[in-house]
């Protein structure tokens, strides 16, 4: 063989495996398609149960003192509904106050809250607009999954902090309950994290922004936003969330799932 039929041939075996390469790796890839992408995320949400602790500071304004609250959180989240409890662990003093809320199939979501010494009410879906332990979170942040909802768009791309994302808009379809009208996910599709949130009203107005400050991996060596900043629109106030010791397929007791157990729950972190 000559010299120069071997070079010819070389040329196309490094071209064959220059155009293969590039497919692999799109097979291994993200989803580009947002119907795709937000059902990835949607199921990585939907994980079952878990126990999380979490530590969250609030100041108010931004710079002014912080208010410190160590929590923990019990989920069951499945395609068929979620269930979460938000309790106290420290400060002593708020030790045991707590927030559970259910959701189940395309029905609105509702809960209680339970605070010290012995109060238990209702949350009714027209609260889900309500803060979290005086956070700058609401209660739908807590248990709405909009990555489930029906309309899915791919908006563009950004960078964020150094990162390329895809930004996916999420619009709630009929039978999908919001206090919502639209959220925009600034999306790290090779480690399906999002970096940034940004939540608006039906109107179009700004209401909340969530940054990822942290992404770690979980008790499954999944890539998860491991410590948060939330602000509102028109607010002086701030709030940091950063979590630790996350555990799945933890067994959870129906019992802790309901406003009675909110009680049992107190008594026992006495």
């Amino acid at each position: 063989m000559t010299h120069s039929k071997f070079s010819t041939i070389m040329r196309s075996i490094l071209l064959l495996a220059l155009l293969c390469i590039p497919t692999l790796r799109a097979e291994d890839a993200a989803p580009v398609s947002a119907k795709e992408l937000a059902a990835r995320l949607s199921a990585n949400i939907q994980d079952g149960t878990s126990s999380v602790r979490i530590k969250m500071d609030i100041r108010t304004p931004a710079d002014g003192p912080k208010t410190t609250l160590q929590l923990q959180i019990k989920a069951r989240r499945t395609k068929a509904g979620t269930d979460v409890v938000y309790q106290v662990l420290y400060p002593k003093e708020r030790k045991g106050e707590s927030i559970l809320l259910r959701r189940s199939g395309d029905r609105a979501a509702s809960g209680s809250v339970f605070t010290l010494p012995d109060s238990l009410r209702p949350i009714a879906a027209s609260q889900m607009k309500d803060a979290v332990f005086g956070s700058d979170l609401a209660y739908a942040d807590l248990i709405e999954n909009f990555f489930g909802w029906e309309n899915q768009t791919i908006a563009g791309a950004e960078t964020v902090d150094k990162v390329p994302c895809q930004i996916l808009d999420s619009k709630p379809g009929n039978n999908d309950h919001s206090i919502y009208g639209r959220v925009r996910s600034w999306v790290d599709v090779k480690r399906l994290v999002t970096l940034r949130v940004e939540k608006y009203s039906e109107s179009g107005q700004l209401l909340r922004r969530i940054d990822t400050t942290r992404v770690a991996e979980d008790d499954t060596d999944r890539k998860v936003a491991a410590s948060l900043m939330v602000r509102r629109a028109g607010q002086e106030s701030i709030t940091e969330i950063e979590g630790s010791k996350s555990r799945h397929d933890v067994t959870l007791p129906d019992s802790d799932f309901t406003p009675e157990g909110l009680r049992a729950l107190s008594a026992q972190g006495k």
